[in-house]
């Protein structure tokens, strides 16, 4: 009995530094935690050790049983209660907090060891057998009696597991169901994943304190982690804490995490980690390459070649069946394939020739007065959209044909590109090598935008041209629209187009940029198996419009969302382990 008697004296000891620790600073939720902290304190003294251990009213023993079942959750509550609040607490308030909760939990289980089993006989031998006798089903109770008493059971065991499960969820796995098709074919939407986390550093609900985190990554592991695109001000914070509670409440049914648009976020996110701390990545014509410090050469990074999904044309029917959107079609693979070939084959000299060869015919059929011009006095940013130009390239035309200067723009438009590069014969794709002079600005990202953006001029020169000779002959706008010549061009502008869509998803520039930049130490970067169809970390939530090429002041834009960032380790929740829905997919996450 004393012993029972110190155990629950300490433990209430406890519990009232655990209030103490939780004093607000602000009348907001946080003064909650402190009430709620404090009374429970008082009700379980109240009851534990005055009416139970000094009265001996042993027959309250089943509701302090109870009490200390929930005491755990209770002061986790409050835990989280008091910093939801609008200020924090100092690091070492919540590592001493911590340990309070822990020394409770502790002294909780060592209590409960005592009053649930059958170490009581040793305390009270009265005591364990009218626990005993309570345990057994009374039949001479009336059916509603039993009823509620069932019922009340019932509902108590159902929230001692949901609290049971929210904490194991905080620190030992995570629920996580697929939103996307980001990662196919490794996963499908809806597919249900067990994140194991206790050896990523856990934390204690909006605090840093938590397990140290000892888990290694290498390449190819898929990762849960949060969302970088998202702010981590406190009350985000809290509003994702809430959100998820309910999400592993409802078993992952139920989701509130939205943005300030009222859009659900995208957060945690999971992908794969494909690049590792100290490296340099560039990603050209569906190759991922690397290097690093001690090897200034990029080198294709042979494992992502197994994972990357480029084209779903070929999945098992029974997988692709579940597939929602197929990105490109066999056809268009074939474009995408026959593009970069024409890109890296393209010969900057002839290239030159022609573009030379298109500005001086249409000098000859210029209307205009021949003058100087400012590209923005013709066309702005906008109009160089290289979707828009194309639709409306009958009245560029027209405009060119007529504006003062506008042969002038156009020869500038076709040949400002090569000014500067001097002996256009050096530079070639045809090369092991991915950086140096043979490349239009030292390296093969930035030298392709530069010849897809010259494939694309060349497509409108040729249009252009050809519209103006069929114009000066009088043939009408339909018959100038149906034109072979004119048709096959739009058909190679419509290819080039189809291939640009998706750039920001096939392509990707040196990251980090400069040559002396790399993953920072416990940094990784990650991208979704299913590339053409994955916003993962090569890319912002917004789009700009934007030059293809820095290389030439007449360049087309596009709209581009590249904005390449790195993921500290601090933000991975753990690796995706077991998939555990659909059960005809069940496994470990290879």
């Amino acid at each position: 009995m004393n012993k029972l008697g110190k155990l629950i004296k300490i433990n209430l000891a406890l519990a009232l530094l655990f209030t103490l620790l939780n004093i607000p600073a602000s009348p907001d939720i946080s003064t909650c935690a402190f009430f709620i902290s404090l009374l429970f304190t008082l009700f379980m003294g109240y009851f534990s050790y005055i009416r139970l251990m000094k009265r001996g009213e042993y027959r309250i023993l089943a509701a302090v049983i109870r009490i200390f079942q929930y005491e755990p959750f209770v002061f986790i509550a409050a835990f989280v209660m008091r910093r939801a609040g609008k200020s924090g607490l100092p690091y070492i308030v919540d590592l001493v907090t911590c340990f309070v909760w822990l020394a409770l939990c502790v002294f909780t289980f060592l209590i409960l060891g005592i009053l649930s089993g059958k170490k009581l006989a040793a305390v009270n031998e009265e005591w364990y057998k009218y626990l005993c006798s309570i345990k057994k089903p009374s039949w001479e109770k009336s059916f509603f009696k039993r009823l509620g008493i069932e019922t009340l059971e019932w509902i108590d065991a159902l929230v001692q597991a949901v609290f049971t499960i929210i904490l194991l969820n905080i620190f030992l796995f995570q629920l996580y169901e697929i939103p996307s098709e980001s990662m196919v074919p490794t996963f499908l939407i809806k597919d249900r994943v067990a994140v194991f986390k206790t050896l990523a550093g856990p934390k204690f609900p909006l605090s840093n304190v938590g397990l140290p985190y000892v888990q290694s990554f290498k390449r190819g592991d898929i990762v849960v982690f949060r969302n970088p695109h998202y702010s981590d001000d406190r009350k985000s914070e809290v509003k994702t804490f809430m959100s998820q509670f309910l999400y592993m409440l409802t078993l992952t049914l139920v989701k509130t995490n939205t943005d300030e648009n009222g859009e659900l976020k995208a957060d945690p996110l999971v992908k794969r980690i494909v690049g590792l701390p100290g490296e340099q990545l560039m990603l050209m014509d569906g190759t991922l390459y690397a290097r690093t410090k001690a090897d200034a050469d990029f080198a294709p990074v042979s494992q992502d070649a197994f994972w990357a999904a480029w084209s779903l044309n070929g999945l098992p029917s029974a997988v692709k069946a579940k597939v929602q959107w197929i990105p490109l079609s066999e056809q268009e693979v074939d474009n995408t394939l026959g593009v970069e070939r024409r890109r890296r084959e393209l010969d900057l000299k002839q290239a030159k020739d022609e573009c030379e060869s298109l500005a001086r015919k249409f000098t000859s059929l210029y209307r205009g007065e021949h003058g100087a011009i400012v590209l923005d006095s013709v066309f702005s940013q906008s109009d160089m959209y290289e979707y828009r130009f194309f639709v409306n390239i009958y009245e560029n035309t027209i405009k060119l044909l007529t504006a003062d200067g506008g042969a002038a723009w156009f020869a500038s438009f076709m040949n400002d590109w090569s000014k500067d590069l001097g002996d256009l014969s050096l530079y070639s794709e045809s090369t092991s090598a991915l950086t140096g002079k043979s490349f239009v600005g030292g390296d093969l990202y930035t030298d392709s935008c530069f010849r897809l953006n010259l494939l694309i001029k060349l497509a409108a020169g040729r249009i252009i041209v050809r519209t103006a000779e069929l114009i000066n002959c009088g043939t009408s706008s339909i018959e100038i629209k149906n034109d072979s010549v004119i048709s096959e061009c739009m058909a190679d502008a419509e290819s080039l187009n189809n291939y640009i869509q998706h750039l920001d998803q096939r392509n990707m520039p040196v990251f980090p940029a400069g040559d002396d930049n790399y993953i920072p130490d416990d940094n990784y970067f990650m991208m979704g198996d299913n590339r053409y169809n994955s916003l993962d970390m090569r890319h912002s939530y917004e789009q700009e419009l934007k030059p293809l090429t820095a290389y030439d002041s007449y360049s087309f834009s596009y709209y581009s969302n590249m904005a390449p960032q790195f993921v500290g380790k601090n933000r991975i929740l753990g690796k995706a382990s077991l998939r555990f829905w659909p059960f005809n997919r069940l496994g470990m996450v290879k």
